[in-house]
């Protein structure tokens, strides 16, 4: 009798995990450049492209994932998955259509959980000498509940 159910049945893989000895773990993770692909986009590989899925095209292919998709061959799968993407978009697109969406971007590595089963990480970016974009300023924190406490003493002073 068969077991497991999908290809994606179970929990993710996790490279930080305790015990690390397990035999499907030979693989190991490939980290990926945080500053992602450089250069120009493969060739567009389907019928002529609508000028979202150009833009969806040219996004996708400076993401850390496209390096594996450059050396797995998957120009194609990406091309799916961006005209996938681009009618899913759409006001008025069906519903089966939407649900396509996912598992291309589960399989491309552009999830949380499709980085983890494909066993990607994305190294941490480059120290940057300027303050994060999302710094703003400080908020002061509200007192805890401690700070209503008084420590009382007896009558006699002790």
């Amino acid at each position: 009798m068969a077991r497991g159910g999908h290809a994606a049945s179970g929990p993710a893989p996790d490279p930080n995990a305790l015990r690390r000895n397990r035999p499907s773990d030979k693989a190991g993770w490939r980290t990926l450049p945080a500053e992602g692909r450089s250069g120009e986009p493969p060739e567009w590989p389907l019928t002529e492209p609508t000028e979202r899925e150009e833009d969806l095209w040219a996004e996708l292919w400076e993401s850390p994932q496209a390096l594996m998709w450059e050396e797995l061959g998957q120009a194609l799968e990406v091309a799916l998955a961006v005209r996938t993407l681009a009618e899913a978009e759409r006001a008025d697109a069906r519903i089966d259509i939407r649900k396509m969406v996912r598992p291309y971007l589960d399989s491309l590595g552009l999830t949380v959980q499709g980085m983890l089963r494909n066993r990607w990480k994305i190294a941490p970016a480059a120290e940057q000498d300027e303050a994060p974009a999302i710094a703003g300023p400080e908020v002061p924190r509200r007192p805890g509940p401690r700070s209503r406490l008084k420590v009382v003493r007896d009558g006699d002073g002790a």
